[in-house]
């Protein structure tokens, strides 16, 4: 077992109302496989405690709870199951397909997409994002465009690349695993199975692959050349 792919190693689960999907895993992205049975659980589902605009679209709405303060705004679509923490943001043109939980005050935004993927507290996905089997920690950012990959071109099972060795995942669909207050700039991509540790900030419009030590900056080292064109600005 490697420490630095164990939960306690990306998430402080301290104020989380659904930390048994995280019991008993050894690694970072098994709660996404817990999904399912926690969803077999009637108590957790069915409790809409907000009011729900009538051009907002749930399907399966007792298969949805949906904490005190939320807001959901018109246009926004969910299909249950799902769990919604309180006063979160479920903004026009979110879309969130089932087996989805989301912790408080995360903010879910104009078409951004969820699917099987768990957040915890204060996650913002606030403008055109996609998450797919895929857990971000409390405090995440994504910057606009920014998208978590879950499917390899040739639909292979994912491994994680860590410390020149692959750890399969038995998964054939994970997305990223990102760490507490770490941040992606606008329009970067995760590439599948990719994990990123606490506190880490990467750069915009980046393509990124396996394991980002927790606390790290990433970026790109190409830099862009402007040239110019001095002679267009001559009369003829």
């Amino acid at each position: 077992m490697h420490e630095e792919l164990h939960v306690k190693s990306f998430f402080n689960l301290e104020n989380i109302l659904f930390k048994d999907l995280f019991k008993d895993c050894t690694y970072v992205w098994e709660p996404l496989a817990k999904l399912s049975q926690f969803f077999t659980k009637k108590e957790v589902l069915g409790k809409i405690q907000v009011r729900v605009p009538s051009s907002a679209h749930l399907i399966n709405p007792e298969w949805i709870s949906i904490g005190e303060g939320t807001v959901i705004e018109p246009g926004a679509f969910i299909h249950g199951p799902c769990v919604i923490g309180k006063n979160c943001e479920i903004r026009y043109g979110a879309y969130i397909r089932g087996y989805v939980v989301t912790g408080d005050g995360c903010i879910v935004g104009h078409d951004t997409e969820l699917k099987r993927s768990i957040l915890l507290n204060d996650v913002c996905a606030g403008h055109f994002n996609y998450i797919g089997d895929s857990i971000l920690g409390n405090g995440v950012n994504l910057g606009a465009g920014a998208k978590c990959a879950n499917l390899r071109l040739n639909g292979e099972m994912i491994s994680i690349g860590f410390n020149e060795e692959k750890i399969p995942t038995h998964l054939v669909k994970l997305g990223a695993i990102i760490g507490d207050h770490a941040k992606l700039g606008c329009n970067t991509v995760t590439n599948p199975g990719t994990l990123i540790g606490k506190k880490t900030f990467c750069h915009p419009s980046l393509n990124i692959s396996g394991y980002i030590p927790p606390s790290s900056t990433v970026k790109s080292t190409g830099k862009i050349i402007v040239e110019q064109h001095i002679n267009a600005f001559i009369k003829n």
